[in-house]
Formats: structure tokens, sequence, C-alpha cells
């Protein structure tokens, strides 16, 4: 499974964004999928998160702001994120889970958010 993240970029606070994950490959082998995020000097956190059947998660930090998404039709996952805070800025990943495994082994290499204050 290869995975593709876009729509990263420069945004100003309060401002919004939305990133696309494009999956390729073997991707019957998905169940969830997930964004995490990785500030500098920080540890890589899970954002959000929805499962094949489309229940979701959110990190307590997001929640209400930020909006998860897939099209198992295109293969695509989606992070709408609105009212974008500077505490928002990291390196975010798409992953996605393994149905066998139970564990996010796929991942894409990032895309930068940045919000100014």
């Amino acid at each position: 499974v290869q995975l593709v993240e876009s729509g990263g970029g420069l945004v100003q606070a309060g401002g919004s964004l939305s990133l696309s994950c494009a999956a390729s490959g073997s991707t019957f082998n998905i169940y969830a999928m997930g964004w995490y995020r990785q500030a500098p000097g920080k540890e890589r956190e899970l954002v959000a998160k929805i499962s094949s059947g489309g229940s979701t998660y959110y990190s307590d930090s997001v929640k209400g702001r930020f909006t998860i998404s897939r099209d198992n039709a295109k293969n695509t996952l989606y992070l709408q994120m609105n009212s974008l805070k500077p505490e928002d800025t990291a390196m975010y990943y798409c992953a996605a889970m393994d149905s066998l495994s139970g564990e996010y082994d796929y991942w894409g290499q990032g895309t930068q958010v940045t919000v100014s204050s």
C-alpha cells in the first residue's frame, strides 16, 4: 500500500486547510485510516482516525475544528482543518491500518502545515 498526502501549506491563524491522502496498491488490506502529526521536538500524535465503517475518533486538541472523512471508492482520506491555531503547526502524516495486523503499517511521506499567528 502506498499513501501520498497533499494539501499542506501556510495559513494564518483562524484559517482553514484541507489535506488529502491517496492510497494505492493492495488497498483491500486497509481497515482504519488516520492522520498523525509531529511538531519539531515533539512526539508524533494521533490527530484523527476513521474505520472502514465510518466511525471516527478525534484528539481533544482538534475536536470540533477538524473533520476526517474517507471516500472508499476513490481510496482517498481527507482531513478538513478549520479554525487553525499556531499549535497545529506540524508535519501531518496519513496512515493506514492493515486489517490482518491491526497496526498502522503504512505511512505517507508527510505534508507540512504551518499556521502563522
